[in-house]
């Protein structure tokens, strides 16, 4: 690399690199793993208010080779010879899940917005890109054109994890993000996914505000009190008009073995198909094949593991409080406490955001072999959610990841739905044209 003192300004060798590699201030800092604060720290690097360590400057000369390599060893990068049947963008994409289905049947993702950094370390591993970062502060019209919106959007508020706080948390007001996108560029189609309860959140009011803006059929303005950015708060205005039905499905009904209910929302714009097209005739949801599910199917056997490699079997500590609480609730008369399965079990329960805190809504039984219950694998909780065993699973730490999956989607169901989702637009497009 060239020497500090033959680059005659720092500042500007340090914008011009990240420009060339196409990467914001957080992206950047992400990808010389540095801390929260690393956007700041990027900012005044260059604006010429400090200079970075000799060895940091190391670093930013050879991000491009490691960018590079990174790439070069993507499972999953986009084959650009293949011939594209359709773009697409993937919002609040985690680490891709939803992506995996729509590239599969030959579309190109065009777009990725994605704000946690270990979660574009996954994604930038796996699929060979650096994904933007908060969406709240991309402007839509740098949105590339796309045909069809994918967004798993921030589904806490929803949840019973997260109280159930909807529109009133700044994560339950994602949605209006993806409704400014979609005013700016009206995509053919979208698929949204969410939290089973976001259908019954707020008496089923939350939902149906939803579904009417996205239909262009919103009777009252949303409240201003709801936290949104003003491009948001300005394409409330834009009427939409597409086509919308959702349905909640579960992942155990579509080949894994997980008892995971989300609920989907789909959409096909009306403007663009006309008045030739009647989506209640031509789209059908995917149809559930329901084959039998067992746990056995995605564990791997950790028999003979080293006990200094066994960071799954959880501690005397933990497992008598697991036990502990199991019992109070039992004499409170609730449900609520751990969760063991075996390999013979038809299913688990959800595995979520907090798997990695103690692992009590899955734990494996070990009694057989004379030891306590544990943790999943990171290579079993990407099968339990139908991730190809190509996907590389270490690229953060067994916490992270853990975290990563839990907010995650199942494969299996996504790409079920997809694939009537592209059957839809195939209909569809032949119907307008005629």
């Amino acid at each position: 690399m060239p020497s500090s003192n033959k680059i005659t300004n720092t500042s500007q060798y340090i914008r011009n690199t990240r420009e060339r590699l196409g990467l914001g201030l957080t992206e950047f800092a992400n990808l010389l793993g540095m801390s929260s604060t690393g956007e700041r720290t990027v900012r005044g690097w260059e604006s010429g208010e400090h200079k970075p360590t000799p060895k940091r400057l190391e670093d930013i000369h050879n991000l491009e080779d490691k960018l590079d390599v990174i790439r070069e060893k993507a499972p999953f990068r986009h084959n650009k010879r293949k011939k594209t049947k359709f773009k697409f963008i993937d919002l609040f994409a985690g680490i891709g899940g939803i992506r995996l289905p729509f590239q599969e049947m030959g579309g190109e993702c065009v777009f990725t917005s994605e704000w946690d950094k270990f979660a574009q370390k996954t994604y930038i591993a796996n699929f060979g890109e650096v994904p933007d970062g908060d969406i709240t502060k991309i402007k839509a019209s740098d949105i590339p054109e796309h045909d069809i919106l994918l967004a798993g959007f921030p589904c806490q508020t929803f949840s019973q994890a997260g109280l159930k706080k909807g529109f009133s948390d700044t994560r339950g007001t994602m949605f209006f993000e993806i409704q400014r996108i979609l005013a700016e560029h009206r995509p053919k189609a979208f698929l949204l996914e969410n939290v089973k309860q976001l259908r019954g959140h707020d008496k089923g009011r939350t939902l149906n505000t939803i579904l009417e803006i996205l239909r262009g059929e919103a009777k009252q303005k949303v409240p201003s009190n709801i936290p949104m950015s003003k491009e948001s708060r300005h394409a409330l205005s834009d009427s939409l008009n597409y086509w919308v039905d959702y349905k909640v499905l579960r992942a155990g009904d579509f080949g894994a073995p997980q008892n995971r209910e989300r609920i989907f929302i789909i959409g096909y714009d009306k403007d663009y198909y006309g008045e030739n097209v009647n989506f209640d005739d031509i789209f059908i949801w995917p149809v559930a094949p329901k084959t039998p599910t067992k746990v056995g199917n995605i564990l791997e056997n950790l028999d003979k593991i080293k006990p200094e490699d066994d960071k799954y079997t959880i501690s005397d500590k933990l497992w008598q409080g697991h036990q502990r609480r199991l019992a109070q609730h039992k004499k409170k008369g609730n449900g609520f406490g751990y969760s063991l399965v075996d390999k013979d079990s038809e299913y688990t329960n959800t595995i979520s955001a907090r798997y990695y805190k103690d692992g009590s809504e899955i734990l494996v039984d070990q009694i057989r072999l004379k030891k306590n219950p544990r943790k999943l694998t990171s290579r079993e909780c990407a099968r339990l959610q139908g991730f190809p065993k190509e996907f590389i699973v270490d690229a953060v730490s067994q916490c992270q990841m853990y975290k990563q999956f839990g907010n995650s989607v199942c494969v299996n169901v996504i790409r079920a739905v997809a694939v009537q989702v592209n059957k839809t637009m195939l209909k569809a497009e032949k119907k307008r044209t005629l």
